[in-house]
């Protein structure tokens, strides 16, 4: 499908984004070259009445991205986590896309539920709301179950999501090749692979099931985390297009003045939120990563409860110590232990200089240390981090993506509750208590003993795979037999070099 029948979405879309004036506000956040801006401007000012208008309250590139439709604004809201594509500024205005649409029809809704549980609603709820809240997505619907007289939370997707979603994707995967092609500075930013990851991402959120899933193994995971809590999952009202979860009550972290009425300690919760993230990151590799102020509550019972399991993070246990060494790295302001993760996890090429990429390590850390708690931020250092890597040819790490993002986003909602809020000295007990349990001598104990259990399952076939093994390192190589082009080739070939001899003659 990712053919040139997508030049029409992409024409509509520069028109789009031309019309709003979202095109020169993304390509200065691009950084792009001096004549790909002029070039862009020239080709898309004709076009710009083919666009949409959007709203002309809204930042530019907002107002796009909104008039586009949900694949658009689901891919801002992808873009919000890659401040390194997109640059700081831009990517913080686009954290503010929280899916806030209008609905569809409550018929279409009970459609849908009654198509996917495969009986009427009537028989599975005993009522059924109108919308609740509307998402990119889906919808929300508040229910009550007829067999408990429980409240539940019904979320629905969009009729035609799946269908408009390849679509969009398509165009975007035509686009990103155009990228790549024409503009080669871009190609370490990996449009490609920032592409699948997006698919990849929104595919699990096209798909309930998926997401019920992560919420029975994040409810798992904390279980025993006290004071924190997550939604019990209705499995029975649950399919590919239909999530029915248990109703929470409670006060959005947004709200601050209601918060405030409770006579909550906002800098207790700024802390627990922080501290939560990073527990689940590092203890479990498994975290929310959607963890703005609308996807939080405060309960009832003083208790963080966590909503909208669509975006959830995973990372290996490797890749943990290694984010957790970085950390404490900074903390400690070893630059040159940071350096050094850097260099041993494959991050930065090893034909650099691991001197000078300390040193530049070190103008990102010594500034930010230097300043007070309330301007010391893990936003900046990583956009300043972003900076120092690309320098030394670190490549986007797709790992990383949603756990960096997410701890800006975190960051940011610790700060809407306490501005004074110190994010490393937050941050310490957690990562050094990770530290202690991971990477002492106990942690060496138990890496070997996990080695040997792997092993030991494949015990009965050591023998067969070391032989096998040794047969092939000592069997003769062959050199697989080239195969020579068709005849056609050499034919094509001498006619265009005919044909260019011809032009060349031509024009002498």
């Amino acid at each position: 499908m990712r053919g040139p029948h997508n030049v029409w979405r992409l024409v509509r879309t520069g028109a789009t984004f031309e019309r709003t004036g979202a095109m020169r506000e993304a390509l200065e956040a691009l950084n792009a070259p001096p004549l790909l801006r002029v070039a862009a401007r020239v080709l898309g000012w004709p076009f710009q009445w083919l666009g949409y208008a959007g709203d002309p309250a809204q930042p530019p590139v907002l107002r796009a991205l909104t008039a586009l439709g949900p694949a658009y604004i689901k891919f801002g809201q992808l873009l919000s986590t890659r401040p390194d594509i997109v640059g700081p500024d831009l990517a913080r205005d686009l954290t503010v896309l929280q899916d806030k649409l209008p609905p569809f029809a409550t018929d279409l809704a009970r459609s849908a539920v009654a198509h996917e549980l495969g009986k009427p609603v009537e028989s599975v709820f005993s009522d059924f709301s109108e919308p609740v809240a509307a998402a990119s997505l889906a919808q929300v619907h508040r229910a009550v179950l007829r067999e408990t007289g429980a409240n539940v939370a019904v979320k629905v997707l969009r009729p035609g999501i799946e269908r408009a979603f390849r679509q969009d994707v398509d165009a975007f995967f035509f686009a990103a090749s155009v990228i790549e092609f024409f503009a080669p500075f871009a190609r370490r930013l990996r449009p490609r692979a920032v592409i699948e990851h997006f698919q990849g991402v929104v595919e699990g959120e096209l798909d309930l099931r998926m997401e019920a899933s992560a919420a029975a193994e994040f409810a798992s995971n904390t279980a025993s985390d006290a004071g924190f809590r997550v939604p019990a999952v209705v499995w029975e009202a649950t399919g590919r297009r239909v999530l029915t979860l248990e109703w929470v009550e409670g006060t959005n972290m947004g709200d601050i003045e209601a918060l405030t009425h409770r006579s909550v300690s906002l800098v207790d919760l700024s802390e627990r939120i922080v501290q939560a993230f990073l527990t689940h990151a590092l203890r479990d590799g498994f975290f929310h990563a959607d963890m703005h102020q609308g996807n939080l509550k405060l309960g009832p019972d003083g208790a963080i409860v966590a909503l909208d399991f669509g975006i959830m993070g995973r990372i290996d246990a490797y890749t943990r110590r290694v984010y957790a060494e970085i950390i404490i790295g900074f903390l400690n302001r070893d630059y040159r232990r940071v350096a050094e993760v850097h260099f041993e996890a494959g991050y930065v090429p090893a034909s650099q200089d691991i001197e000078a990429f300390s040193q530049a390590l070190r103008s990102v850390g010594e500034p930010i240390f230097g300043q007070d708690s309330t301007r010391i931020s893990m936003a900046r250092l990583l956009a300043y981090l972003f900076e120092v890597t690309e320098r030394f040819g670190m490549e986007t790490r797709t790992e990383l993506i949603l756990l960096q993002r997410t701890m800006v986003v975190v960051e940011g909602v610790g700060r809407s509750l306490n501005p004074s809020m110190n994010m490393w000295e937050t941050a310490e007990p957690v990562v050094t208590a990770y530290i202690a349990n991971n990477l002492g001598p106990s942690a060496v104990v138990r890496d070997i003993a996990t080695t040997l259990r792997v092993l030991s399952r494949f015990g009965p076939r050591l023998p067969q795979m070391a032989q096998a093994a040794l047969i092939q390192a000592s069997a003769p190589k062959i050199e697989p037999e080239r195969r020579r082009p068709p005849g056609w080739i050499y034919g094509l070939g001498g006619a265009a070099l005919g044909a260019l001899l011809v032009v060349l003659g031509s024009t002498l």
